[in-house]
Parts: structure tokens; C-alpha cells; sequence
């Protein structure tokens, strides 16, 4: 017989949450919070509402519990307004409970609301910070969480231990009968991977391993470091999130790269280029790309020549490469490199729709029925353009495109980019 028993209810620190929010509003957060005009732009911007036109779901309202927190306790005048009842009540543990969903499952962190926004409010970097207030409190998925801590515990989200990718390498290097250094003494180069792809799209490991050794690079992965996700980001865990990084770190220095790359990951790139010093508490020592950066550049410096391909090919921006991340004109140049019919979808590059999946949301069991919902807007978008191939260069954003289409029943292939690049390669 089927157990009903309910799920033990979570204890929950409220004060914790309170101290975790305080510490996060400094002066530039303080700004954001106190911008907002409650306009509502920021809901025609945000795929979790254009996909459900539910009102709940307007990226506004997530900045409310660390505003609430703000305004009673360390906005100016905080404490007179204190005295006249002219602040918001205090937190409670069922009104974190009631928004959490807002923190996490319907937020991709994917940044396009701050691109409508009037007053230029970063959304997403209220919701990371409040993250961590809410696991501070006893909050947040149970699989998000886990899969942070399998990080930590494990190497990796997936259980891509040292061991495990020693044997996967040497698996896909005799298979595929190429080359994938792996522990190299020293080296300019150190390429990390997603263990999404090692795990599910091991075709792409070969890809870069063949595009890395036709450009004649000296390069390596590392055991001491290898995982470029970086869960404790996404999920609230800073803790984590510095083992992550440290460990990449660690590595290249170890090695002596003078470059870091990052493979088909998107908020991997994020947080190491972008928000690795910051986290690491210093400097990095080295320079970080994604691998579309490098590849770009390596056609560009004539490195790699690509066979142009016939077919008309469409691509599939990942927020945190393009949007937040600042390489969405690598992408451009590798595609005019490889097909004389690229078709942009509408809207795209800065402006393209998440596949509803970051920020951590593809590994919450509970997003799920979400997720599928906004990848309809995925489907609409390269439908229009009548493209035959359609590529990108995030394997996250693979896998939740992937794992959407077969539940919408949609028969279009979500392929890789450096795979389709390494099948083009000239010679």
C-alpha cells in the first residue's frame, strides 16, 4: 500500500533569513530595492509569466522579501518610520514559504527584465542573494541543494568523480580515437567540463578535444579540478560555491595555465569569469573564456578552418553567454564561419527567451510542469525561422530542451555547437 504519510514540515529560522538579507543590503543593493516604481515592465520581459500570464509570476514581486527586510530595518529612516508603524511587518516563516517558489522555481536569473526595466534593476542578483537568505532559513529545493552538496562531496552535480572521469576520458579517447590529455605536469591551457555533458553528451567532450588539437593548443583537463557547474551558486550555498571555484583555481594554477575555459555551460561562465575573484576573495591568475570566445577567435586567427555547411542553421542564445555574459557576438562570427544561412530567431542575442531552465530551475522535480510550459515559447521561436539545424553552446540549456520537447512532442534535435563545429573541421 501506497505510504501517505506527509513530508515531516521544515523548521524554519526566520531571524537567520532577517541576518542573511541585512548582510546583503549594502548600497548598491539598497539602490535597487529602493528604485523599483512598481511600473510592472518587467512582466512582458519574463518568460514564467508570458508563458503563463499569471501576475504571481512578475519579477518585481521577488525583490519583496529582502525589501521587506530593508525598508523595516535599514532603509533611512528605517527606525523613526520603526516608531509610527511605517514599516513592513517582520518575516514570518509562512510568508517565506509562500514566496519561495518565486526565488527559485520560477527564476532563471536569466537578467531580461532588467532589460526593460526603467530603472535598470538587476532582478537577478536580488534573487541569488536572497537564495542564500532562504537556505540560511532552512529553505530551497531538496534536489537543488543536493546536487550542490554532491558538488562539494562527490566533484560534481552528477557524481563525476575523479575516478569516474579518468575512465569516461579514456573510454571516449579510444572510442572516438582521439586525443584528451588529462593530468598534464604543465600546460597554457586548462579546459574544464559540465558534467551534464560528460554524464549525457559526451559527444561534445570529443568535439572540443578535436577542435583543441587542430588548433594546435597545449592543453589539458585536470583531475584536481574539472567541474565548471557551480551549484552552490545557483543554489544559495556560498560555502560551496568558493569550493567550486577554488578547486579551478587550484588546478590552473597548478598547471600553469595561462587560460581557463569553460565548456558548453552557461551560468558556469558566469560564475567563474565574472564572479570567480569575487568569490575566490582575490584576483584570478588567469584568463577565463567560454568556449565559443576561443573558438571564435581561433577562426579568426586562422587556427581553424571550417567547411561551410548548406543547410540553414539557427542558434539559441544562453543567458548567462550572451545576455549577462557579454560573448553573444562570438557566437555570430562562429555561425557565419559555418553556414551562409544563419536565421536569427525573434528576438535574439541580448534579447532571446531563456529556455526556461537556468539558474538552477532544470534541477528542480517540482519546476518541472513550469519549465514545460515556457519551452513553448522556445518552440514558437524557431519554428518562425524555418531553420533546419538548430544549435546552441549550453548543455543545460540542451538538456531542458531536450527533456521538454519529448513532453510537448516536439521532433526538432537540439544540437551542440562545437559538435556540429567539430564535424566541419577542414582537413
Amino acid at each position: 500500500m501506497k505510504d501517505l504519510a506527509e513530508t515531516p514540515p521544515r523548521k524554519i529560522d526566520t531571524q537567520a533569513a532577517i541576518d542573511r538579507f541585512l548582510a546583503a543590503c549594502n548600497s548598491h543593493v539598497g539602490a535597487y530595492l529602493d528604485a523599483c516604481i512598481h511600473c510592472g515592465q518587467c512582466s512582458q520581459a519574463c518568460h514564467f509569466h508570458e508563458a503563463t500570464q499569471d501576475p504571481k509570476y512578475t519579477p518585481a514581486l521577488k525583490l519583496q522579501p529582502m525589501t521587506r527586510v530593508y525598508k523595516r530595518h535599514k532603509a533611512p529612516l528605517s527606525g523613526i518610520k520603526r516608531m509610527f508603524g511605517l514599516v513592513p511587518p517582520e518575516l514570518t516563516a509562512e510568508y517565506l514559504q509562500e514566496t519561495e517558489e518565486l526565488i527559485f522555481q520560477s527564476c532563471t536569473m536569466c537578467g531580461r527584465c532588467t532589460e526593460v526595466c526603467p530603472m535598470a534593476i538587476d532582478v537577478a542578483s536580488v534573487v541569488a542573494l536572497s537564495r542564500q537568505a532562504f537556505v540560511a532559513a532552512g529553505l530551497g529545493p531538496a534536489d537543488l541543494l543536493q546536487a550542490a552538496e554532491n558538488s562539494r562531496d562527490k566533484g560534481s552535480p552528477l557524481g563525476l568523480t575523479p575516478e569516474v572521469l579518468r575512465d569516461r576520458i579514456e573510454w571516449l579517447s579510444d572510442d572516438n580515437e582521439v586525443e584528451i590529455p588529462l593530468d598534464r605536469d604543465k600546460a597554457e591551457v586548462l579546459v574544464t567540463v559540465s558534467s551534464i555533458e560528460m554524464m549525457k553528451y559526451p559527444d561534445s567532450i570529443v568535439a572540443v578535444a578535436r577542435l583543441m588539437n587542430a588548433a594546435g593548443l597545449d592543453w589539458t583537463i585536470s583531475t584536481k579540478g574539472y567541474e565548471a557547474t557551480n551549484f552552490g551558486v545557483l543554489s544559495g550555498r556560498s560555502d560551496i560555491a568558493k569550493t567550486m571555484i577554488t578547486r579551478l583555481t587550484d588546478a590552473a594554477e597548478s598547471v600553469g595555465a595561462k587560460l581557463l575555459v569553460i565548456p558548453e555551460c552557461g551560468h558556469a561562465y558566469g560564475a567563474m569569469r565574472w564572479s570567480g575573484a569575487n568569490i575566490l576573495g582575490r584576483p584570478l591568475p588567469f584568463e577565463v573564456l567560454h568556449i565559443t570566445e576561443l573558438v571564435a577567435k581561433l577562426i579568426r586567427d586562422g587556427k581553424l578552418k571550417l567547411k561551410q555547411a548548406a543547410e540553414s542553421v539557427t542558434y539559441h542564445d544562453p543567458c548567462q553567454v550572451s545576455r549577462r555574459g557579454g560573448a553573444t557576438g562570438a557566437a555570430r562570427e562562429i555561425l557565419a564561419a559555418y553556414s551562409s544561412d544563419v536565421r536569427e530567431m525573434t528576438p535574439s542575442g541580448n534579447h532571446n527567451w531563456c529556455c526556461g531552465g537556468g539558474g538552477g530551475v532544470q534541477a528542480m522535480a517540482s519546476a518541472a510542469a513550469l519549465r514545460h510550459a515556457v519551452f513553448q515559447i522556445k518552440i514558437n521561436q524557431v519554428e518562425a525561422t524555418g531553420a533546419k539545424t538548430f544549435v546552441s553552446a549550453c548543455a543545460n540549456c540542451r538538456l531542458t530542451m531536450d527533456e521538454s520537447r519529448e513532453v510537448l512532442h516536439w521532433p526538432r534535435e537540439v544540437q551542440s555547437l562545437v559538435e556540429v563545429l567539430a564535424d566541419r573541421l577542414e582537413g
